[in-house]
């Protein structure tokens, strides 16, 4: 059965990737936690993380030191870390460097607002430290929005273009429309694309402050979601097979919670009408999980595309906890985690869609054709 994107021109493929995900530091540990619906939430130490919540979802004994040894690292921070670890396991795949990868790789990385808790820690040090220095002037640096993705593109020596995006929840879809953007424009060869988010008690009391007292059991999770975003000819070139297409992106936005439900519908309504597909030819529907009036108004929209019929649901949130600004990203990288370790729609429509939602933010929508 052919879809009703068949006829468009090939998109740039997802031709490889990378998660680091309190399911372990591996795409493996990944694809294996999806597999068997193993959640990832832990009771936390609260001598270590003095927050208002109890629980969340950790990626595994993971600080800088450990994943990238001492040099280098004394002032880096937990997101840009995270960042550093998912390059370098998916530049650095089984101990060889990925065939046809250059310092002419481009990096656009996702982000909430940065590292909270270094942002807060600075803040507090410039009022309490004694003078005349006050604050250490080598983690200034980890204050600014673009710091990991700047840190991961200096370790793994990376001179192609470098981003960083922030939109909410759908900043992975975002960077997802921004890569295949500067591929298209002739900017760059193959970039990797994705999202990270930390876990810290800065971010958890902000979270708390901002709503989430009216829901105390909230799990909040960290991690980062990477992928390999280059032209199907390049990539058969260099022996690697499109894992997905991307066939196109649609984007709204929600002024209150209650939009969510028609903002997303008019946005899957204009992705039928420009791709020419439709919910008959969707096999694969990775939603954003999200909680409260949000995930309530995304469920309904979904089930009034697919007027009844339910294709196969990827939920990740329920498994790594909310990692907010990279959720999207993990949504992605769920589905090249079905593409790579099993058959991602079976026999039938060989689309996945991937939404995500956000109530006073960005309401967004990608299809990705599974497979080559």
């Amino acid at each position: 059965m052919s879809d009703g994107a068949s006829s468009r021109p090939a998109g740039p493929v997802l031709s490889a990737w990378s998660v680091v995900s309190p399911l372990g530091s591996s795409s493996t540990d990944f694809a294996e936690g999806l597999r068997t619906d193993r959640p990832a939430v832990a009771e936390l130490d609260p001598a270590r993380w003095p927050g208002p919540y109890r629980r969340a979802c950790l990626v595994p004994g993971f600080d800088a030191v450990t994943a990238l040894g001492r040099k280098g690292t004394r002032s880096m921070d937990r997101a840009s870390a995270l960042a550093v670890t998912a390059v370098g396991n998916l530049l650095n795949d089984g101990g060889a460097r990925l065939s046809g990868v250059d310092d002419s790789l481009g990096l656009a990385l996702g982000t909430s607002i940065g590292s909270v808790q270094s942002t807060v820690d600075f803040t507090r040090d410039s009022l309490v430290n004694a003078r005349p220095y006050l604050v250490d002037p080598a983690r200034f640096p980890n204050t600014v929005m673009n710091c990991a993705a700047g840190q991961a593109a200096i370790w793994h020596r990376l001179k192609g273009p470098n981003a960083t995006v922030a939109g909410g929840r759908a900043t992975g879809l975002l960077v997802l429309r921004y890569a295949s953007r500067l591929l298209r424009a002739g900017h760059a060869t193959a970039l990797l694309g994705g999202a990270v988010e930390e876990f810290s008690t800065a971010r958890a009391w902000l979270r708390w402050h901002a709503g989430g007292r009216t829901d105390p059991d909230a799990v909040l999770g960290e991690g980062v979601a990477l992928w390999l975003l280059e032209h199907p000819d390049r990539a058969r070139a260099n022996g690697r097979d499109g894992l997905a297409t991307v066939v196109d992106l649609e984007f709204g936005y929600a002024s209150t919670d209650h939009e969510v439900e028609p903002v997303l519908v008019a946005g899957l309504r204009r992705l039928w009408e420009r791709t020419g597909a439709g919910p008959a030819d969707i096999g694969l529907v990775a939603d954003s999980g999200a909680s409260g009036v949000d995930g309530a108004g995304e469920r309904a929209a979904l089930d009034g595309v697919f007027d009844g019929r339910q294709p196969e649901r990827l939920t990740v949130a329920h498994r790594i906890g909310d990692t907010y600004a990279a959720s999207a990203a993990f949504q992605v990288a769920a589905v090249l985690a079905r593409a790579t370790t099993g058959p991602c729609v079976a026999t039938g429509p060989r689309l996945a869609l991937v939404t995500s939602v956000e109530g006073r933010g960005v309401v967004g929508a990608a299809l990705l054709r599974v497979g080559r």
